[in-house]
């Protein structure tokens, strides 16, 4: 079979034949791959940098996590490799699959899922959304970023903050649900204030965040108390797109009602991942289904695999390879 394969650490995946895998255990199927999206995880987890992961082998792997497959009957679905995806077959497990809509594309449904879980596993699990909630996505003009402001609404937002670089794409955002936008671009006294403001008089609930580093620090301090009642705020890390550590005032901790916590591989349990495949995922590939739910995806082929690892796509757009 095809299959874009890594053979060695910081190289590009190759376009070349590869053995097709073959089912290990009865909890494994066999599967013809439709489409897979390309996402950062599956840069890092393909050099060996993520936590989640190991280098690849001398003998070459095939990358790529999770995809649209069509099972033998014919079935269209999502699944959870066993095997790297990117490929012409992959071996998936049963526990992990998810039946796709008629009316939803190969692109979307491949494209949509990293994001749904970058977005609702920390909404849902580690902050514990409540309809009325005031959410801030920090980070939100990325593809993941995009996908949290429409699910905070779904999940009965009253108010969606959201902060990013580019400014067109925080002006697409208010057309997605968002209801105020930050520039991160603005100095830190700027940004500060106006986060400040906004705090005071609509308290944050929920902080969603994608970027970490200093804009972290910021948010915390915005939030931090002076010794008077607060608002439970539950602050969500999920991504660290400017920096893996912060400075963290203990005032932080003493002075407001903070759950600091994080949200991916290795932060759920075992029923909140089994929720994620029975109902969660069925319900937003619905609402995508009903265009309730917009993603944007950009189409490649898998031999271009090699030219195309490291394209530069547009801010919230997926690339998606179809097989």
């Amino acid at each position: 079979m095809k299959a874009a394969v890594m053979y060695q650490k910081e190289g590009l995946p190759q376009y070349t034949d590869f053995p097709e895998p073959i089912a290990q255990h009865d909890d494994e199927v066999l599967v013809t791959v439709k489409a897979v999206a390309i996402k950062h995880l599956d840069k890092s987890r393909a050099s060996g940098k993520h936590y989640s992961s190991d280098a690849p082998k001398e003998s070459g792997k095939v990358i790529g996590g999770d995809g649209v497959c069509v099972l033998e009957d014919g079935t269209r679905v999502y699944g959870m490799g066993v095997s790297g995806m990117l490929a012409e077959k992959a071996t998936i497990d049963k526990d992990r699959i998810v039946k796709i809509p008629d009316r939803l594309d190969d692109a979307t449904a491949a494209a949509l899922p990293n994001a749904v879980i970058g977005a609702a596993m920390g909404l849902k699990f580690k902050a514990d959304i409540q309809p009325e909630d005031v959410v801030l996505i920090n980070g939100a003009t990325g593809f993941t970023g995009r996908v949290a402001v429409q699910i905070a609404k779904h999940y009965g937002a009253k108010k969606v903050i959201v902060t990013g670089r580019n400014q067109a794409s925080l002006d697409d955002l208010l057309s997605l649900g968002a209801d105020e936008i930050v520039s991160v671009l603005q100095d830190d006294e700027g940004f500060q204030t106006q986060l400040a403001a906004i705090h005071a008089a609509t308290p944050v609930d929920v902080i969603i965040d994608y970027l970490w580093g200093h804009t972290a620090e910021m948010i915390l301090a915005c939030v931090k108390g002076n010794g008077s009642f607060t608002n439970r705020v539950r602050y969500v890390s999920i991504g660290a797109m400017t920096g893996d550590l912060i400075q963290l005032s203990a005032a932080n901790l003493r002075s407001v009602d903070l759950q600091l916590t994080g949200s991916g591989l290795g932060a759920w349990s075992k029923p909140q991942v089994g929720q994620l495949f029975s109902q969660i995922l069925p319900e937003m590939f619905e609402l995508a289904a009903a265009g309730k739910l917009k993603v944007e995806t950009i189409t490649v082929k898998l031999e271009n695999i090699a030219e195309l690892w490291d394209l530069e796509v547009d801010s919230g757009k997926r690339l998606v390879v179809i097989i």
